[in-house]
């Protein structure tokens, strides 16, 4: 059980970071959301290109 809980707060870590992060550059609910949806992976890119 100690496995998926740890998955599941990193989906929503990686999440929320996502859409405060998207939030931050773009002021839109919308992309917020998609990037929400993609989470770690905007994180992650976000790291690597645009800081």
């Amino acid at each position: 059980m100690r496995r998926r809980e740890a998955v599941t707060t990193g989906i929503t870590l990686g999440s929320s970071l996502a859409m405060i992060i998207s939030w931050s550059l773009y002021k839109s609910v919308f992309w917020a959301i998609i990037h929400g949806f993609f989470s770690w992976l905007y994180v992650i890119y976000y790291l690597l290109v645009l800081s």
